[in-house]
């Protein structure tokens, strides 16, 4: 697996090294070493690869909305729980829509028995405190942002792309946190998991635009590099930092996977490199039961 450990364009180095570990075997799958060191967290984002599914989506697809065979799907779902080693049935699912609406879910909102149907409807990032849950965010090139609190022991995943990037649906999620739980920012642990690097994000002027206009210029020049012609390299995980940064959390404490979808084409889903033509990955994270 490759990992980018810094940008290419600032040499600005990320927290990279030793946070992501692929588990290998039948099923694989990825967690990270700042939450692995949290025996009452329990996180694990899925690969394109242990599944049964064919096609375009072909092997390990995690979504019922890319034109897959639904049995198939469930088929997946219970191959990366039982690899991972959590309750399919305690699955809470966000139903995402590139905003930053951020929910505090119980088990009301876990799938059961029906994992086709999501509960919830517009929702980009999810927050609990409830053992058992599995928050499940759904990727394949935007990032993943997880936040645990060993305070208070609740939980936070979002799903950033770049419209939840330049709206700081990071710091939002801190914000919940404290709303919800009494998190304080310098208690939390951030993960930014697997999603597309500097090098392959290019995007036009006006996500350059929106960037300008919601975070500082100091900051702007760290993340948004332009190329010419209208169009820039944006590192997401730079930006998401960013956002951790302002929202107060101690920058030791922010963890960047280093793993981009779209360099690792053959072991991660990624939507540039496949032009669309593919399955979903998911993060899921949860609080163990004692």
């Amino acid at each position: 697996m490759k990992i980018v450990e810094n940008n290419p364009y600032t040499g600005e180095m990320y927290h990279s090294r030793g946070v992501t570990v692929l588990h290998e075997g039948e099923v694989p799958y990825l967690t990270f070493g700042p939450m692995d060191r949290m025996p009452w967290v329990r996180l694990a984002f899925s690969t394109r690869l242990g599944g049964v599914s064919r096609g375009i989506c072909e092997s390990m697809n995690l979504s019922f909305s890319r034109g897959d065979d639904p049995e198939t799907v469930e088929e997946n779902f219970r191959r990366i729980a039982d690899a991972a080693g959590f309750d399919r049935r305690k699955i809470v699912f966000s139903d995402q829509v590139h905003e930053t609406r951020i929910l505090r879910v119980s088990s009301e909102e876990a799938c059961g028995e029906e994992l086709r149907e999501k509960k919830l409807s517009g929702v980009d990032g999810l927050v609990t405190d409830e053992p058992g849950l599995m928050l499940a965010t759904s990727y394949a090139d935007c990032v993943p942002v997880f936040l645990a609190d060993p305070v208070h022991r609740v939980v936070a995943a979002a799903h950033s792309g770049w419209r939840g990037t330049v709206a700081k649906i990071g710091r939002l999620a801190v914000e919940r946190l404290a709303e919800e739980y009494g998190s304080r920012p310098e208690d939390l642990t951030a993960v930014i998991g697997p999603s597309i690097c500097a090098s392959c994000y290019e995007v036009s002027e006006e996500v350059a635009e929106a960037c300008r206009e919601n975070f500082r210029p100091e900051e702007v020049r760290r993340f948004l590099h332009e190329k010419g012609g209208g169009k820039y390299q944006l590192d997401l995980w730079l930006a998401v930092k960013c956002a951790l940064l302002e929202a107060g959390l101690s920058e030791e404490k922010i963890f960047i996977s280093g793993a981009c979808t779209c360099c690792n084409e053959g072991l991660l889903w990624s939507h540039r490199a496949t032009k669309g033509k593919r399955g979903n990955m998911l993060g899921f994270l949860g609080i163990v039961e004692s």
